[in-house]
């Protein structure tokens, strides 16, 4: 195996692996900006890969090669719904922001585990037919080198994540919605003299991070594992809420943060095809990830600082 062909193999793989830890990211964005912790990204993603797949076994033979693409759909409307427990809890009830998130994914990860079990008397569901495939993208894979390198045998995922990325940034920085997300983030108190609803934005912001979070399961479901069980998120949460942190709470950012972790992760993945890592140890590759993320935020972030109101219930009238 020559370099080129071992570079195309770790850059398709890191795509793959990249795409759902991006959406995620791009969940705790959201939520973040706008002020509210959400440490339930894992319990998110669980609860998104879990409805993807139940819904991908039931209406396979019905909506055909549709079906993973419905239930991306799907998975973002019960991560949405099910992060508002979250927003329930720590903006209306002011709870302990952490403390919820921490709950929020005990709760995603014993409610999945025991619906499979009732429903499918076994541990794990069955295995996916309809998922998202790897494919080359038409004209652009025939690109010299470039096409071989980032648009052969690659999903449609990995690029629609990327390209959501630049979507929510735009969306941030520069539309009203977005000032008014940040601001409540930052001045809540200043919002609201203003006339913004902090209460509202806060769980519109919440209700978005489930559904990012909900896409970012759904993905690595029905991309990589293309089953459901304990075992199918396991930490993939806490490395997008890592990435969100790398990137410094920005959208291009957390993409570039959760592109690098990706690549680390696939490292894991495809390192036995890898000449010059197949000798390594696996137990090595497989911490890499873990290893990786907690270099990158002990030692190469820098002062990242959270929006000033990160975390900090708002009670109206008080500063």
């Amino acid at each position: 195996m020559n370099f080129m062909t071992a570079l195309e193999i770790i850059v398709s793989s890191s795509l793959l692996v990249a795409a759902p830890l991006i959406f995620t990211a791009l969940g705790g964005v959201f939520s973040e900006r706008a002020g509210v912790v959400n440490i339930g990204l894992e319990g998110l993603m669980i609860i998104g890969a879990f409805t993807s797949i139940v819904f991908n076994l039931t209406f396979a033979k019905t909506f055909g090669p549709a079906t993973p693409w419905l239930g991306l759909l799907v998975a973002m409307i019960v991560g949405g719904i099910f992060a508002l427990i979250h927003g329930l809890a720590s903006i209306t009830f002011r709870a302990d922001q952490t403390v919820s998130g921490v709950a929020i994914n005990f709760l995603a990860l014993g409610l999945a585990v025991f619906l499979v079990k009732k429903w499918y008397g076994k541990g794990q569901t069955d295995m996916i037919v309809q998922n998202f495939r790897k494919i080359d993208i038409p004209g652009l894979s025939h690109i010299p080198i470039i096409g071989d390198l980032f648009f052969k045998n690659v999903t449609y995922a990995s690029y629609l994540a990327i390209i959501i990325s630049f979507v929510v940034w735009y969306v941030i920085y520069k539309t009203p919605f977005g000032l008014r997300l940040r601001s409540v983030g930052e001045h809540p108190m200043a919002a609201d003299t203003m006339g913004i609803n902090v209460i509202r934005m806060r769980y519109v912001a919440v209700f978005l991070s489930g559904v990012f979070g909900g896409v970012g399961g759904a993905v690595y479901a029905q991309t990589i594992t293309l089953d459901f069980s304990h075992a199918t998120i396991t930490g993939q949460g806490f490395m997008a809420l890592a990435a969100m942190i790398f990137g410094k709470w920005h959208p291009l950012g957390a993409m570039g943060a959760a592109l690098f972790f990706g690549f680390a992760q696939s490292l894991s993945i495809v390192g036995d095809q890898i000449p010059f890592l197949k000798d390594i140890p696996s137990v090595y590759l497989l911490i890499a990830p873990y290893v990786l993320t907690i270099l990158a935020l002990a030692g190469f972030v820098g002062r990242a600082e959270a929006p000033k109101a990160d975390g900090i219930p708002y009670i109206k009238g008080q500063r």
